[in-house]
């Protein structure tokens, strides 16, 4: 398998996508593609004190899209952007797949614009792991997760067959279940898009559960979370802040009644291991 790696995309580029490449190589049988300003991916090679072999080459790309330029204008103008050449590779045949730590609307923009759609496919989606409480490793799909804010009734459907077709190949669910989230579990309730969402997921051939209200997502029995981009990106950062927040007043408690610093020790472990639960860089990143 060839992986092409946007060498330029994230806050710490092209440092800690060249290292993270690096070690990379020992765990994935891939030869890995770093798309990006050569010079500058040469360099973070020569402070790893790392010679590129046959499994890790480079590609120049003279221009980087960054965070907080306009998605389509970029796409369009910067056809030397390391995004774009990633995604170039994936549509011609020389590379299997493609990611990218950068601008996520541009990553899409890309993809629409250089690469096209599945048949069938209205729109694509983000897809994000929501780890579920009281079930350790398991999660369910968060569909969509940030690329569509507003969206048809027709979308939905979409995105509950996507999600229920990578949790079955990806992960070897059985007819995954899929819930749509709601302000209530009732089938009338919510805007005219939820209503109209839940009957055409009723006579849908996936294996609809109903609505779910936002309290009992994380502890939800469904394997696919249908839902418009924005409410989806709301419920995603909302879950890490009050994830993070918790475990920082856990600490604090936590510190003022152990006076004892071996007493603590136990404490300390199982909340590394909480952490670690609900962290979302745990999960991956979002296809």
């Amino acid at each position: 398998m060839r992986i092409a790696v946007d060498a330029m995309g994230g806050d710490f580029a092209p440092a800690e996508i060249v290292k993270g490449c690096v070690e990379a190589l020992d765990r994935a049988d891939a030869e890995i593609v770093l798309v990006g300003r050569e010079e500058a991916i040469r360099a973070e090679f020569e402070k790893l004190k790392f010679k590129p072999d046959g499994n890790i080459i480079i590609l120049d790309a003279r221009e980087v899209i960054d965070s907080d330029e306009s998605p389509v204008r970029a796409v369009r103008h910067k056809r030397d952007s390391s995004i774009v050449k990633c995604i170039n590779m994936v549509r011609d045949g020389q590379a299997d797949a493609m990611l990218s730590a950068g601008n996520t609307g541009a990553l899409m923009s890309a993809a629409l614009l250089y690469l096209g759609r599945i048949e069938g496919i209205e729109r694509p989606a983000i897809v994000s792991a929501y780890p579920l409480l009281g079930r350790k490793g398991r999660f369910a799909l968060l569909v969509d997760s940030g690329a569509n804010a507003e969206c048809k009734p027709s979308n939905l459907l979409g995105f509950a067959y996507m999600g229920s077709i990578y949790m079955s190949s990806a992960f070897g669910v059985k007819n995954p279940k899929v819930g749509l989230i709601n302000i209530g579990t009732e089938r009338n309730k919510g805007t005219a898009l939820l209503k109209d969402s839940f009957m055409l997921l009723e006579n849908s051939a996936v294996n609809f559960i109903g609505n779910i209200e936002a309290r009992d997502i994380p502890k939800t029995e469904a394997d696919v979370l249908v839902c418009d981009g924005y409410t989806g990106n709301i419920v995603l950062k909302l879950t890490e802040g009050v994830a993070w927040n918790i475990l920082k007043l856990i600490k604090e408690k936590m510190t003022e009644s152990l006076t004892s610093k071996f007493a603590a020790l136990p404490f300390a472990a199982k909340l590394k291991s909480l952490k670690k639960d609900f962290d979302y860089s745990t999960y991956g990143g979002a296809p």
